[in-house]
């Protein structure tokens, strides 16, 4: 199985997107971003993968490990 981290970003269309990385499909999709963030989160705690939330410029604005991180301790945001 191949990665199991999920990005939320938002679509052209202003709705935000719950992906996983490599995917060509959405896994979900939404009308604000909290609502998005919350749903990436789900599935990476079910996969035990990450939840990488960006900003509407694209960036990585936060990131969220739910499986075996050994540099979790470093994990300043949570």
């Amino acid at each position: 199985m191949g990665k199991k981290d999920y990005h939320v970003t938002q679509r052209d269309d202003g709705k935000w997107q719950v992906k996983r990385e490599g995917a060509d499909r959405s896994a979900s999709v939404h009308d604000t971003q909290r609502q998005a963030d919350k749903r990436a989160g789900e599935l990476a705690k079910e996969t035990g993968g990450e939840r990488v939330t960006h900003g509407r410029d694209g960036k990585i604005r936060s990131k969220d490990s739910f499986g075996n991180d050994p540099s979790s301790r470093r994990d300043r945001e949570h």
